[in-house]
């Protein structure tokens, strides 16, 4: 089975686009779709165009929609939609005055730590929960985004590779 799994996505997928959808999950986003494109072979430069092309792909969908699909979902009858909601609602409204103080750049730092949890995903869905202005958010992000890819980078591939000097 397990064969057939990477079989199917080595050869039939393609590296490139496993990469690309290993960039594309919430949580593992670029921080782990870099490691797996060094694990898979892929050229440094490669990994990091096509990690930051997948991670910044869903922002723009995150930042127009979550808010209505959270409206939904906290007037849901199924208790699980309607609990994430409200919790999420709470959290949001406890930070709000910081986060907005610290909108641009710390939506910046946050989604520029590479760890996970605090990636491109959740940062769109803070920005849109306190209404940061949509392009606003899109450069604060991506510029998060790209300052993880770099950090992802170079700890995957090591800087004396990309550098050239090995």
């Amino acid at each position: 089975m397990k064969d057939a799994i990477v079989h199917f996505f080595l050869e039939t997928v393609g590296r490139e686009w496993c990469v690309f959808f290993c960039s594309l999950l919430p949580i593992i986003e670029l921080r782990g779709a870099i490691p797996l494109g060094a694990g898979l072979g892929l050229p440094w430069w490669q990994s990091f165009v096509i990690s930051i092309v997948g991670n910044m792909l869903p922002v723009p969908f995150i930042l127009l929609f979550i808010k209505a699909i959270l409206g939904w979902m906290s007037r849901c009858r199924v208790k699980l939609f309607n609990k994430f909601a409200n919790w999420l609602y709470g959290k949001v409204d406890k930070k709000r005055g910081k986060v907005e103080r610290y909108a641009f750049w710390g939506l910046f730092l946050f989604v520029a730590i590479p760890l996970p949890g605090t990636g491109a995903w959740t940062g769109s869905l803070i920005a849109a929960m306190v209404d940061q202005k949509f392009w606003k958010a899109i450069l604060s992000t991506f510029l998060g985004v790209l300052a993880a890819g770099v950090l992802m980078t170079l700890i995957s591939y090591g800087v004396v590779s990309i550098a050239g000097c090995a």
